[in-house]
Formats: C-alpha cells, sequence, structure tokens
C-alpha cells in the first residue's frame, strides 16, 4: 500500500493539491481511508484535515456499492471480458463472509475497521450487499469500522500515541 501511496503523491504532487491527492486516494479501493490518512501525513497535511478528507473520500463510494453493485457486476458478467474480473472480485469477498455471517455487525466492525490486506470498506460493503446484510446494520457497522481505522491509521501514519503519551 505505501508505495502505491507514494506513486499517487509523487505522480499527482506536481498537478494538484495535496489534499486532492489525499482525496483521491482515498476514493480508490485497497488504498481507501487507510491510505489516504497515510498519504495526508506524508504530505504534511494536518491529522484532522487528513481525517476528514480521508474520511468523505472513503465513504462517497459505500452508498453506490450497497445498493448498486450486484446490478452493475450482473451488467458485468453478460461480457466475455469482465465476467473473470466480476467473478474473481465475487469470490474473494465471499471468503470472507464466515467471518461476517458469524458475528454480523461486530465482525463487518472489525473486518471494516482493522488495516489489514483486502479489508475495508469497499469490500466490508461489497460483502454485506452481496450477503443482503440489512442496512440498518450494514451503514452503522462499515461507518464504526471506518472510526476505528482511523484511529489506527493516525496512531500509524502520524505517530499520535507519541503525541498523546507525551
Amino acid at each position: 500500500m505505501e508505495s502505491l501511496v507514494t506513486w499517487f503523491t509523487s505522480t499527482l504532487g506536481a498537478h494538484i493539491s495535496r489534499e486532492a491527492i489525499v482525496f483521491i486516494i482515498s476514493l480508490f479501493p485497497i488504498l481507501e481511508l487507510r491510505g489516504g490518512i497515510l498519504a495526508s501525513s506524508l504530505l504534511d497535511v494536518t491529522m484532522w484535515k487528513g481525517i476528514l478528507i480521508s474520511a468523505v473520500g472513503n465513504i462517497l463510494p459505500i452508498p453506490f456499492i450497497l445498493f448498486f453493485i450486484k446490478k452493475i457486476f450482473t451488467a458485468m458478467k453478460k461480457t466475455k471480458l469482465l465476467r473473470p474480473l466480476v467473478e474473481k472480485m465475487e469470490n474473494k469477498a465471499m471468503k470472507k463472509r464466515d467471518q461476517i455471517e458469524k458475528y454480523e455487525f461486530w465482525g463487518l466492525v472489525l473486518f471494516v475497521g482493522i488495516p489489514l490486506p483486502g479489508t475495508g470498506a469497499w469490500t466490508g460493503s461489497l460483502v454485506a450487499s452481496l450477503l443482503e446484510v440489512d442496512l440498518k446494520k450494514s451503514v452503522p457497522a462499515i461507518l464504526l469500522g471506518l472510526c476505528m481505522a482511523t484511529v489506527i491509521m493516525c496512531i500509524v501514519g502520524y505517530g499520535a500515541l507519541g503525541s498523546i503519551l507525551s
């Protein structure tokens, strides 16, 4: 993830503002809020501004994923070229099924909140949509998970733990 963040910051840095880079990074799957906060710390964007920009960027795609991804996947599967990609994404997301089905709300919170490869709001939203988790459970769980990820990534990216303890 760090190399992707570095690539984005170095490639886009000469063309757009630091805040816009953070926003764009936080929109992308894989990078998401985690990458946005990491980028904001590397680009010397203040922690609170970095949190706000990263959160907005990461939250923005969630409703589209929850409401439309199944329809989009169905349409994409009709093409020979895109079917394998969609099936791969579905299979990868459904591998996380047991964690989320077993613990439901808290499983989704932890899945989104713990910054590990293949987890986050995008995948959490995808799994919630594919499993048809009720929106009244999935949306708060995803948002709470994002709060958890924010705290963890601020500790990592900004060294906030050192600031709190000193």
